[in-house]
């Protein structure tokens, strides 16, 4: 993702918190680093969902059902 990309994306995300904390003023700086903070997140979780192959993720996701079930019985 390029720098603009990621800059809107921010922009985006402060946008939608200032209009879910109902429009509070003054907290732009606060809205800004929690939008950083998430973009970041998600472009991190990404990074590492892209690297683990389907099938190997798929048979990791079923082997810890599968321990879950066995604790729990």
């Amino acid at each position: 993702m390029n720098e603009v990309n990621f800059q809107e994306e921010i922009v985006k995300v402060a946008r939608n918190l200032f209009e879910k904390s109902g429009r509070v003023e003054g907290r732009d700086l606060d809205n800004w680093l929690e939008a950083e903070r998430i973009v970041i997140t998600r472009h991190k979780q990404a990074e590492l969902e892209a690297k683990i192959p389907t099938k190997k993720m798929a048979l990791t996701k079923r082997s810890l059902q599968e321990k879950l079930k066995q604790k729990h019985n």
